[in-house]
């Protein structure tokens, strides 16, 4: 059997906390990004052009459609190969770009999802009193749409917490990572565990707090 959970989490608790800080950091930068790139992605499918709605279609869709996974390997494999000038970046960044490029694909639907929650009749009557466009946009919709799209975005980085753990299938130093460091000490199903009650940890902490932010948003309506 060897040791029990407990001991194995009391000798090498650094290593646990090392990859729950990279999967944070991963998750992070993955929605952070991906919510910039998202944001232009649903704007694009916002768009009256259909060529431009077009194209956010087809790039939401195929994101959405194949799994992370996948993704990953093409960014790892096929990015040095179309663009030689990244050869010498970290490995690290084309995992990222897999990361980025997903989140930002259900991004651009809360984003959008968002905005079109927002009674439309707001939007002909600020246009019908002279308000441009963009002004209608950010005067009008954004701030009534950010009440729906933060806790949704919220939600996208518990997601995306769980979806790092692919990250460790390229070395990366994250949480199911700790896994592989600990199977070369002969530590097969401890560490599964371990990672297990963390994820489960940071979900439930992370989905009180998306909870709060929710019913805070309800009672300021």
């Amino acid at each position: 059997m060897g040791p029990s959970i407990i001991d194995v989490f009391i000798q090498y608790w650094p290593i646990f906390l090392k990859g729950t800080l990279g999967t944070l950091r991963y998750a992070f930068i993955a929605v952070s990004l991906g919510s910039i790139l998202g944001t232009l992605v649903a704007f694009m499918a916002l768009s009256k052009n259909k060529i431009v709605t077009g194209i956010a279609q087809v790039y939401v869709n195929v994101l959405r459609g194949t799994p992370l996974l996948v993704q990953m390997y093409i960014a790892y494999f096929f990015i040095p190969i179309a663009i030689p000038v990244l050869n010498n970046v970290d490995k690290e960044v084309y995992v990222l770009i897999a990361l980025i490029m997903n989140s930002s694909a259900y991004v651009s639907e809360i984003i959008r999802g968002g905005i079109n929650s927002v009674d439309y009749g707001q939007t002909e009557a600020a246009r019908s009193l002279g308000m441009s466009a963009s002004h209608t946009m950010t005067k009008i919709v954004l701030p009534q749409a950010i009440k729906n799209i933060l806790p949704a975005l919220a939600n996208e980085y518990i997601a995306m917490i769980k979806e790092t753990s692919m990250a460790g299938s390229f070395m990366l130093y994250e949480l199911m990572y700790t896994r592989v460091l600990l199977a070369n000490k002969y530590l097969s199903w401890q560490p599964l565990f371990i990672i297990a009650g963390i994820y489960l940890l940071l979900t439930l902490v992370l989905t009180s707090l998306v909870k709060q932010l929710e019913k805070r948003f309800s009672a300021s309506d």
